[in-house]
């Protein structure tokens, strides 16, 4: 199978569904662990947006936007919000949350084990102001306009070429918008060839690192607010959990003429 068509499977759609939506004890049925990693999609909104920085009426875009937890926390503080993701099953999904505000999925407990479980959009959130499409970030429709606030989270390891994707980037956000990226920078050969890798590798005997390289690319458009470590948690089972470490960077677009 190839490493993306595993975006399209029962397992998959499982796992992000309770990443996006589960309840603590859901997502960690222990009293020990690293708790303080829960509710990842909603603090890459609620901990890396600058609030006073955006402008009434902000558009905002959730590039790699999985399930769409992240873009209804963007509707918290957007009058609109796209979000897009490669996996037509995932958009399928997310679609069904943003007209119905809930979708029943099964927790995987042990082997051929299921729990019933419902992912729930909170009813404090205006599902309106959201929309989702199918889309390659490395390939963008060339009319999506400009936004206030575009989020990557966990998506540039995960893309054929994300250098290809980065140099869009500028276009997208208007003058001193906002652009998060959230990477736990793991390089794999079956997402990204080594030579599309972003870090973690030597060039003329030195180290290249994820955030090198988004300094490079970035910075003759945008000037970098700030990096924070961002844990987060994925379940797998009730006995198996991925405990990762995320670089969290906040870059402000230079100003310009909004289009």
């Amino acid at each position: 199978m190839n490493a993306l068509d595993y975006y399209e499977t029962d397992r998959a759609l499982s796992e992000y569904l309770l990443f996006h939506y589960g309840s603590a004890p859901q997502v960690l049925p222990w009293s020990f662990g690293p708790a303080g990693a829960l509710d990842y999609p909603v603090r890459c909104v609620s901990e890396c947006l600058e609030f006073a920085r955006l402008p009434g009426n902000a558009r905002g875009l959730d590039l790699g936007c999985a399930v769409g937890r992240s873009t209804f926390e963007l509707a918290r503080h957007c009058s609109r919000v796209i979000g897009i993701d490669y996996s037509h099953r995932f958009i399928e999904v997310a679609r069904r949350l943003q007209i119905d505000g809930a979708f029943p999925f099964a927790l995987v407990e042990e082997g051929q084990l299921r729990t019933p479980a419902t992912a729930v959009v909170p009813a404090d959130i205006d599902r309106s102001r959201v929309t989702f499409e199918q889309g390659d970030a490395q390939a963008l429709q060339k009319d999506l306009g400009q936004f206030d606030v575009v989020l990557l989270a966990n998506l540039l390891d995960r893309l054929r070429e994300p250098h290809r994707c980065l140099v869009t980037l500028p276009d997208l956000v208007a003058g001193g918008g906002q652009l998060i990226i959230t990477t736990p920078c793991t390089w794999l050969e079956e997402y990204t060839a080594q030579a599309n890798w972003l870090g973690g590798f030597l060039r003329d005997g030195k180290p290249v690192t994820t955030l090198a390289t988004l300094r490079h690319t970035l910075e003759p458009h945008f000037s970098l607010s700030q990096t924070r470590d961002l844990p987060f948690l994925i379940r797998e089972h009730s006995r198996k959990f991925q405990w990762s470490v995320a670089l969290a960077t906040v870059w402000i677009r230079h100003s310009q003429t909004r289009a």
